[in-house]
């Protein structure tokens, strides 16, 4: 007994081996026919450089390959993912998929092994080692400069073609659109003025040039029918007979001729009573009219209206009066609405125009521009080349300076034979000039050092203080020398702003008989001033004093 038991043991444990056995030869049989390769192009590159990455895979041609994509590569970064290259073979499938790898840090680092999904079953390609190193920088043959300071540029000019290219079709439809708009209420409005029995033959007329009987269309004939005798009663007899129905028009007519208003024919009610209840079976009920009914019925409505314009009173003078001042009040209406509409067209095209100038060239270009700036109208206005004093200094300027008095001190007057000072301005102002030039009544050789010591003494008893001066010199375009003196100062006054910055600069000439001097302060602030200012600089220029004593002539 114990012997058959080990036997059945025996068989069991064969058959269960012999299943392992098969299913290892199916999944063994199923691997041989899906291989799966990764290659890399390259381990070494530069930050930046691109890295081929190619996974090949063969496979059963009914297999579904999923490749990897996404973030699966970190710590690289995919640059690109080519499509997929495929080829058959009998059964097989070959696929190619490559993939653009990069990475901008040097180091090394570690390409993660990808997993491709054929079917069911999931495939590991081997993990790699990049190198990522810097770009090298020969510092030998490339020389390093020094980072050069932040310098201001002009704006960009003032170029309107562009401006013209989206102003001028907005002009064009707004005019366009404004005509268009204009006639059709002008027609609309002399269309609405007219009295209300030209208005209904105007209807009439309107109505039998129009196609509805030749195109069969009953129901849009008789409507426009019955609503030109509403209209026309609405107006004239019961100002509700426009929003009444058929049979309650004719109640209200047969009403207004019982209580005597109106001087009806029984008849003329009838008629109009048979017309409507044609027109209601025509739009309500489907019916289809005859042409020939039809225009007997627009006869109808025709005599309908004579006749009920002959049954109308005489208007009064006061409802004439009424009616007078009611078409002037609305010619009014009318004229006040398209003033408004006018000028919000108008604002509405200078708001756009203003939003573009503000957003291409900024607000500052459209305040100058539009509302003004006094500096701006200097530098584009007139300018104007002066000689001032003896020996004079020749320069163009926006304005033409005033020569002033001074009071020379009873010490110094001995020494100058004479002194002339002319100015545009003070130093608070955005724009300020003088110019001074001296005649010594001896020769005498000029410190210019000094003489700017005592210029920029000048300025701080005129209340400029914490000056800030630098010096170079300064020559002319004829080739005279002096002294050049620039910088910035804080005006006292009381009225400006604290912290408020007035650039100067100081030009100072010295000849054997003559000291010359020209000062400019501006504003800090004012973007306009600084090309002012080196305009005028650039065109100053000196009369050279010839000291030597002419020749006596012979008698």
């Amino acid at each position: 007994m114990q012997k058959l038991r080990s036997h059945k043991a025996s068989y069991s444990f064969r058959i269960l081996l012999r299943k392992c056995l098969m299913l290892a030869l199916f999944l063994g049989s199923t691997a041989l026919f899906a291989q799966v390769k990764s290659s890399i192009d390259t381990t070494l590159i530069r930050i930046g450089e691109e890295i081929q990455y190619t996974i090949e895979v063969e496979a059963d041609s009914t297999a579904l390959v999923l490749f990897p994509e996404g973030q699966s590569f970190a710590p690289l970064e995919v640059i690109e993912s080519y499509k997929v290259d495929t080829s058959f073979a009998e059964a097989k499938m070959r696929l190619i998929k490559k993939y653009g790898l990069t990475q901008f840090d040097s180091g090394t680092f570690r390409l993660p092994a990808q997993r491709v999904m054929i079917d069911d079953r999931a495939f590991n390609t081997d993990s790699s080692l990049v190198e990522v190193r810097d770009v090298p920088v020969d510092t030998t043959q490339q020389k390093m400069f020094d980072i050069k300071p932040a310098i201001e540029v002009d704006g960009p000019s003032l170029n309107l073609t562009w401006l013209l290219y989206i102003l001028l079709p907005i002009i064009v439809l707004g005019a366009v659109a404004y005509f268009i708009f204009r006639r059709k209420r002008l027609k609309e409005e002399r269309e609405r003025q007219l009295p209300p029995y030209e208005e209904a033959m105007v209807a009439l007329q309107k109505l039998d040039a129009s196609e509805f009987l030749n195109e069969n269309k009953s129901k849009a004939y008789y409507s426009s029918l019955t609503e030109i005798v509403k209209r026309y009663l609405d107006r004239e007899v019961d100002n509700t007979a426009l929003e009444s129905t058929s049979d309650e028009v004719i109640e209200r007519l047969q009403l207004h001729k019982d209580a005597g208003s109106f001087d009806f024919d029984h008849d003329t009610i009838q008629k109009l009573a048979d017309i409507f209840k044609r027109a209601d079976l025509v739009k309500f009920a489907k019916m289809r009219q005859e042409m020939g009914q039809a225009r007997a019925d627009r006869s109808s409505i025709e005599e309908i209206i004579n006749e009920t314009k002959e049954a109308l009173p005489e208007p009064t003078e006061e409802e004439l009066l009424q009616n007078e001042l009611y078409a002037q009040e609305q010619r009014s209406k009318r004229r006040f609405r398209r003033l408004l509409i006018g000028t919000g067209s108008g604002f509405l095209i200078l708001v756009i125009t203003a939003g573009v100038l503000a957003a291409t060239y900024g607000w500052d270009f459209l305040k100058d521009n539009v509302l003004g700036h006094p500096t701006k109208d200097l530098v584009e206005g007139q300018w104007y080349k002066s000689e001032y004093g003896i020996p004079a200094v020749v320069m163009e300027t926006p304005v033409v300076l005033k020569r002033i008095q001074v009071e020379l001190p009873e010490e110094v007057r001995a020494q100058i034979k004479d002194n002339s000072v002319f100015i545009y301005g003070s130093i608070i102002d955005r724009f300020y000039v003088v110019v001074s030039t001296t005649q010594l009544a001896q020769p005498v050789e000029v410190n210019l050092e000094q003489a700017l010591e005592s210029g920029l003494a000048n300025l701080e008893k005129q209340g400029a203080k914490n000056l800030i001066v630098k010096r170079e010199s300064f020559e002319t375009d004829k080739g005279v020398k002096g002294l050049k003196a620039y910088g910035s100062f804080e005006p006292s006054d009381p009225s400006i702003k604290p912290g408020t910055k007035q650039n100067y600069e100081m030009l100072i000439f010295g000849q054997e008989m003559a000291l010359q001097q020209i000062v400019i302060v501006y504003s800090a602030e004012d973007r306009y001033s600084e090309g002012m200012v080196q305009r005028i600089i650039n065109s100053v220029e000196l009369e050279v004093q010839d000291v030597q004593p002419k020749p006596k002539k012979e008698q």
